[in-house]
């Protein structure tokens, strides 16, 4: 955070010069407060002690009393309003300051967000995140503007009126100040006291924003079930939890507030005893000394009981500061080598050479994949729930990285690839295909916002979206809901399809888009699938017949290593797992008993 406030260093040395005038401003017109009941003093009182006129400002020797008063007067009243002003600039100084610090970190978190790889977020809850670019980001700017800052004015006023105060009577301004290192004492104690609450806060927050996504997000089965009310009372307990730690925070400031404002009026009490009696006995001067140092231990008072403040303020902000470094900070495991290569239109040969993964140590996912996908070539991907078919998809356009073998794409290995240029040249639809709040015709040309209208309709056409597009209020300038909530399942692949076959991609992958719709959505994407692979390179994962017959090889993966891998009609006439999943499909869809190659059932 230090390295923070560094980086935005003039625009605080600016701020701290205008704090510094102030400062001055203010130091300059409580002296010439107490000069001017100085010479009052003084003309009502001849025996005692004359005005300091400090700096060589002495009034002319013709003077009257009441001149030098009225001078001292109008100098009083330019000072304030000079204080004014430059009170102005320095609150928007930093104002503007703050705002920077704002803006530019949250866009920092959000660029790392953007590059950070699948295992990050695999490891890391949405709500945290939120509350991360949110939250977190506000109390990382509290630590500039209200602790580095703070500090530093804090400092600067007390060299300011403690040399002030010295100049006219250091033991006077010792004991007035023999309370500062209780304050400082305390500031200790009560930082160790409230940083962990500030750490639970943190966590309590997010468990309530988790609360809050889920619950939105899930609303169909909350009211599928009627489960309103648990609801309402689970999230109001989670809000209860929150209130009462912030409330033990809150209990804490405000016992550590009244102690330091108490040792600032036993300074005032120091000040009336001891500064009363060097007045009475002529040794100190009414205005220069107790009065001006009444006023600059009210200024003091109200700067140090915002140790309190500041103390609070450094442990928010070290709590929020560390989950937003946290961010910063994390290792980008993919990207783009010193030196790659750029993808510029590849043939589509895909080649896996002992490929391994795991996202922990010793669990591999995938073991010793090994197969090449010609140009052109269909291949389907079938297996068990965590058999590793969606990983085995990912390592392809580096979602992830292999931890042993190699991927290849026309005889490059991907990590050595442009990670731009590899993306772009490979279309994903993904079986819960997310579209944004848009028109149509954006979300299909999101991953080529330079493309034509003219191009967006074609991709639609291959896509077999065309027609239900057109049926749209504004076609496609039709904006949906969020995530397509005003779609059916299958308008929403078909998109999503679009979307994938707009960039031209040499390389297509497919998630599983038939999974959980009905027959006539499934023949509606089955249509739209086999228009989008012609000509290119294709990896489906596929459950259903109807899909897998689309393939020209088909890969059955089984706790993440191949066990059987041919055509459809090679995999039927071969006993294992691929013709057990076919012929219980086909037991189910039909009620026969029997499917097998020789009565033709399963062809």
């Amino acid at each position: 955070m230090l390295a923070l406030g560094w980086s935005y260093r003039w625009p605080c040395i600016k701020v701290l010069i205008w704090q510094v005038i102030v400062v001055g401003m203010s130091l300059s017109g409580l002296g010439l407060t107490g000069l001017g009941i100085d010479v009052i003093r003084h003309a009502v009182d001849p025996h005692a002690a004359p005005p300091n006129f400090r700096f060589g400002l002495r009034p002319p020797a013709d003077w009257t009393p009441m001149q030098t008063v009225v001078a001292v007067a109008v100098a009083l009243m330019v000072v304030a309003l000079l204080q004014a002003v430059i009170r102005y600039y320095a609150t928007m100084s930093q104002a503007r300051l703050v705002q920077a610090i704002i803006i530019q970190l949250r866009s920092q978190v959000y660029d790392k967000l953007q590059r950070l790889s699948f295992r990050f977020f695999d490891a890391n809850e949405s709500a945290s995140l939120i509350n991360c670019v949110t939250a977190d980001v506000q109390a990382v700017r509290v630590f500039v503007d209200g602790v580095l800052i703070e500090t530093i004015q804090l400092a600067m006023a007390l060299t300011f009126f403690v040399t002030y105060m010295a100049s006219v009577h250091v033991p006077l301004t010792l004991a007035c100040l023999a309370t500062m290192p209780l304050l400082w004492v305390g500031a200790a104690v009560f930082s160790r006291i409230v940083r962990p609450a500030h750490l639970r806060t943190r966590k309590l927050l997010d468990r309530l924003l988790l609360r809050l996504s889920e619950n939105v997000q899930g609303i169909h089965v909350v009211k599928g079930f009627a489960r309103e009310q648990q609801e309402i009372d689970r999230f109001e307990r989670a809000c209860q939890e929150l209130h009462d730690h912030q409330h033990w925070i809150f209990w804490r400031v405000s016992t550590f507030v009244p102690a330091v404002n108490y040792l600032t009026y036993v300074n005032q009490a120091v000040l009336l005893g001891y500064g009363g009696y060097l007045v009475i006995h002529n040794r100190l001067l009414l205005g220069e000394g107790l009065i001006v140092f009444a006023g600059i231990l009210q200024q003091l008072s109200t700067r140090v009981s915002s140790i309190s403040m500041i103390t609070n303020s450094i442990q928010r902000s070290l709590t929020g500061a560390a989950r937003v470094f946290d961010v910063l900070d994390a290792p980008v495991e993919v990207q783009s080598p010193p030196h790659a290569v750029a993808l510029q239109r590849p043939r589509g040969q895909v080649r896996f050479e002992n490929v391994s993964f795991a996202y922990r140590a010793g669990e591999p996912v995938l073991r010793e994949i090994d197969f090449t996908a010609e140009p052109g070539q269909r291949v389907a991907i079938l297996g068990a729930n965590g058999a590793g078919k969606s990983t085995l998809l990912s390592l392809i356009p580096r979602f992830y990285d292999a931890t042993a073998g190699r991927v290849l794409i026309d005889g490059h290995d991907v990590r050595g690839l442009d990670l731009d240029s590899l993306r772009r040249n490979i279309g994903l639809v993904f079986q819960e295909s997310f579209l944004f709040s848009n028109t149509v015709a954006a979300n299909i040309a999101f991953g080529h916002s330079e493309a034509t209208r003219e191009q967006v309709e074609k991709a639609a056409r291959v896509a077999a979206a065309h027609g239900f597009i057109l049926e749209l209020p504004q076609g496609y300038d039709t904006i949906i809901g969020e995530n397509g909530v005003d779609l059916s399942g299958g308008q929403r692949q078909r998109l999503a399809i679009a979307r994938a076959v707009l960039l031209e991609p040499r390389i297509l992958l497919l998630d599983d888009p038939t999974a959980a719709v009905d027959a006539q959505t499934e023949h509606e994407i089955l249509q739209a699938m086999d228009a989008a692979m012609r000509g290119r390179t294709t990896f489906v994962i596929a459950h259903r017949l109807s899909t897998l017959r689309l393939a020209d090889r088909v890969i059955v993966l089984d706790a993440g290593q191949i066990v059987q891998m041919g055509t459809h009609e090679q995999l039927m006439r071969t006993s294992g797992r691929y013709r057990e999943v076919v012929q219980a499909q086909l037991m189910n869809e039909t009620g026969w008993g029997e499917a097998t190659p020789a009565s033709g059932r399963a062809r």
